[in-house]
């Protein structure tokens, strides 16, 4: 008889649950995250496991890859996905083990995508790159509305990163309000010379593949967001919709529809947050350097928020992007916009 097995990753230690195609329990432990560990205790069900579920946390990688390498079918389990009906009175991570092991062992578990092993270093490079660029971003936003307030001015974000320390007290009286300016002069500087070491570092690491390389065609992608979604797609035929993939991205209504009023929203967290923000970046370079882009930007802002109008944008831009990458076509802004 097959045996499936459901792992509950914490940060010091794990609970292992293995179960037997009747879903009746064959053996349950508590582990340090050790591999040499979960190798021990699964080497005498080896010969039976049919596979192991793993929850997806930020520290999988060292556990999957490891026990991949032993032999073990490996199955990332969607976290978010599979969770268990709230209704219950108790749970704990060994349960939650178990649940992995039992919705494995039904054939339906909700799983997350493994993402090969050799790659990872660079996409991970590219999230580091993204978490600068929103730290930078905030700090400017915040420059930008300091000088704002003091000044009833605004000024550009092109503006504000060539800012230097002299310019910034030559517009104020006070020292004190100039101080609380320069303050964050540094270190963003600092971000963006790390923004563009990661940038030059990768660029000098990768190539984007040919089934890839149209993706600069789209408006508002350049070679590092062309990488970032490559990296992050891994492979785009696992998506077998152009909405699977724009719902991958974070980019669809998560509404609860019944006789056609909304009773609440689904699980906006399930998808993949960098191709998100890739594809929001995107719009803001297209609205910026795009005529019709922008124009279609402004209709949407007209009738909602900025905030939307980008997301719509990016929606657009992430349905385009599909077709480009699965038909190996080049972006074609009438048919976008038409």
């Amino acid at each position: 008889m097959s045996l499936y097995g459901g792992i509950d990753l914490h940060s010091r230690i794990s609970w292992l649950v293995i179960l037997d195609g009747a879903l009746k329990l064959v053996r349950q432990i508590k582990l340090a995250n050790s591999l040499a560990e979960f190798l021990r205790v699964l080497e005498p069900y080896r010969g039976e496991l049919a596979g192991l579920a793993v929850e997806s946390t930020p520290n999988w990688y060292w556990l999957v890859d490891g026990l991949q390498d032993a032999g073990y079918r490996m199955h990332l389990a969607n976290t978010y996905a599979a969770q268990q009906y709230s209704g219950l009175k108790y749970t704990d991570d060994r349960h939650d083990a178990r649940w992995l092991a039992h919705l494995l062992a039904l054939d339906i578990l909700p799983e997350g995508y493994i993402y090969p092993a050799h790659e990872r270093p660079l996409r991970d490079l590219l999230r580091r790159r993204g978490f600068l660029v929103q730290k930078r971003t905030s700090m400017v936003l915040s420059l930008q509305g300091a000088f704002g307030c003091h000044t009833g001015h605004r000024v550009s974000s092109d503006t504000v990163k060539k800012w230097t320390a002299s310019e910034i007290e030559e517009q104020f009286d006070n020292p004190l309000v100039a101080r609380g300016l320069t303050c964050l002069l540094q270190p963003m500087n600092a971000m963006s010379s790390q923004i563009r070491t990661l940038e030059k570092e990768v660029l000098a690491q990768a190539k984007l593949r040919d089934e890839f390389a149209l993706l600069k065609t789209v408006w508002g992608i350049g070679p590092i967001l062309a990488m970032t979604v490559m990296l992050e797609v891994g492979d785009i035929k696992r998506f077998e919709t152009v909405g699977n993939f724009a719902s991958y991205c974070r980019l669809v209504k998560t509404d609860r529809i019944s006789v056609g009023k909304r009773k609440g929203a689904g699980n906006a967290k399930n998808g993949n947050p960098y191709l998100s923000w890739a594809f929001s970046e995107a719009a803001h370079f297209a609205i910026r350097y795009h005529d019709t882009a922008r124009r279609f930007y402004q209709r949407k802002r007209a009738r909602t928020n900025g905030i939307v109008a980008v997301r719509a944008l990016a929606h657009k831009l992430a349905r385009a992007s599909y077709h480009v990458m699965r038909d190996q076509v080049e972006f074609n802004p009438q048919r976008l916009f038409a």
